[in-house]
């Protein structure tokens, strides 16, 4: 087995018999890290400080969240400029690996022109589509207070 001492120096390649050995010297536990390597990995530690260690990883790997849905809001009357600056809000969300729902609120007599905004909607995929590709998870959708969709980079 590949033997690691608690000094985190290679010790190299030693028999299993001479790495127990060692541990009873150093008053330590042998810990195997990896069993999948050939020849196996151990370690030469207090077991107690190896669950902590295992524990802190763990908690620190739950932490980080894979991908975040960010929105990105559209209004009825949005300018092609705005729309520009909107769709590379979105792609900078996109390229963070997170996942972006956009929204347009529709208030008042906004809502009897839902073709208008499902063409502005559009006109942004349209926009977005050509800085970055995208793939729609989820279509378009009528809400009560206007429309929403997610995407996710490609």
């Amino acid at each position: 087995m590949r033997l690691i001492d608690d000094a985190e120096n290679q010790v190299g390649v030693v028999t299993l018999q001479d790495a127990l050995q060692m541990a009873r010297e150093r008053h330590l536990d042998l810990i195997q890290i990896t069993e999948k390597a050939d020849p196996p990995v151990c370690k030469l530690m207090d077991y107690g400080k190896y669950l902590y260690w295992l524990q802190k990883k763990e908690k620190a790997g739950s932490r980080s969240k894979g991908s975040e849905v960010k929105g990105v809001r559209l209004t009825f009357n949005i300018s092609p400029h705005d729309m520009e600056t909107r769709a590379k809000l979105a792609e900078k969300f996109l390229k963070e690996g997170n996942r972006v729902r956009i929204e347009m609120v529709l208030r008042g007599r906004e809502k009897g022109m839902a073709n208008f905004a499902t063409g502005k909607i559009s006109q942004f995929l349209e926009i977005l589509k050509n800085i970055i590709p995208i793939k729609i998870e989820r279509e378009l959708k009528k809400e009560m207070r206007g429309f929403s969709m997610l995407i996710s980079k490609k």
